[in-house]
């Protein structure tokens, strides 16, 4: 059936590219829908009652907690996305950078791409005593701010499974006395020498709830990063946002957004860093958006008051 739903549509040269992201996106989610038709019923504690079925009680604790005891139905392909996400969770992704894995369950955004890590790892990090990290997620960037040696980092969230998410990840990897994570709206209290940021990337309405670390509708996540960050940085202090350049080559923001945005919140890009991305949607020419990946720059800014 997925094979069939996903057969891809020859793509018109003059197409406008903004347009064909958006219908892009429309036939995943026709596609999910199409998909999702299939639903299966879960017997009270999370049974699947069918003969040979898998057990599949741990990998629905992880999606919805303790089970309320009552029957229901779920979408098959929904199910196997939670059972593959649970053994993710279980194995976790490696990150070289701090020689250590990453433990992420669904509903949170995975640090599968490492580009972005490299990035941040290789930035100068001495004379830093404090950090902010902006949208923890997983924690991933927290503990490397940690591994860098950094003695007080907090990391924020607004969604209460990231926050628990990266708590376990960060006592996992022994950086508790280092490292705090709040459950709170972009920045919290009291000011940092170094504020570090990896928002969502192209500026696109979420559709769930692990998309919200994809998709920043009008790009008001990063907007308001920018604007209020230098109200939380230490005098001398620095910011650094993590960003791809793919909203520009899919002509979804400006190419000027980020040089306007940094002038309007008085900032100054002091250093920036570069490097391309390696993940396998970047070199696969049946993508759609080929033409975007190919072209893909992620970036880390160290920014300045001016």
């Amino acid at each position: 059936m997925k094979k069939r739903v996903r057969k891809p549509a020859a793509v018109r040269s003059d197409a406008d590219i903004a347009a064909l992201f958006h219908a892009h996106r429309m036939k995943q989610a026709q596609q999910s829908r199409i998909l999702n038709m299939l639903a299966v019923e879960i017997r009270p504690g999370f049974v699947l009652d069918n003969k040979r079925a898998p057990d599949i009680r741990s990998a629905l604790l992880d999606v919805y907690g303790e089970a309320d005891g009552k029957p229901f139905f779920l979408p098959l392909n929904l199910l196997l996305g939670f059972m593959g996400a649970h053994e993710w969770h279980k194995k976790g992704v490696a990150v070289p950078q701090l020689g250590g894995s990453i433990h992420v369950p669904f509903g949170v955004f995975s640090p599968l791409r490492g580009e972005y890590l490299d990035l941040l790892a290789h930035a100068p990090s001495t004379g830093f005593q404090t950090a902010f990290d902006i949208g923890t997620g997983s924690g991933v960037l927290a503990a490397i701010l940690a591994k860098q040696g950094i003695p007080s980092v907090i990391g924020t969230d607004t969604n209460p499974k990231a926050v628990a998410c990266a708590r376990a990840n960060i006592a996992r990897l022994g950086f508790e006395k280092q490292v705090e994570i709040r459950e709170t709206d972009l920045f919290p209290e009291g000011f940092a020498d170094l504020i570090v940021c990896n928002p969502p990337w192209l500026p696109a309405k979420p559709t769930s709830a692990v998309e919200s670390a994809l998709y920043d509708p009008e790009s008001a996540m990063l907007a308001a990063f920018l604007r209020d960050a230098p109200k939380h940085l230490n005098p001398d202090g620095e910011i650094r946002l993590i960003i791809s350049d793919l909203a520009e080559h899919l002509h979804l923001r400006p190419s000027d957004f980020l040089d306007k945005a940094f002038a309007q919140a008085g900032l100054r890009v002091a250093d920036m860093m570069k490097t391309k991305p390696k993940h396998k949607k970047a070199a696969n020419p049946s993508d759609p958006l080929a033409f975007a990946r190919t072209r893909e720059t992620t970036f880390l800014y160290r920014l300045k008051k001016a």
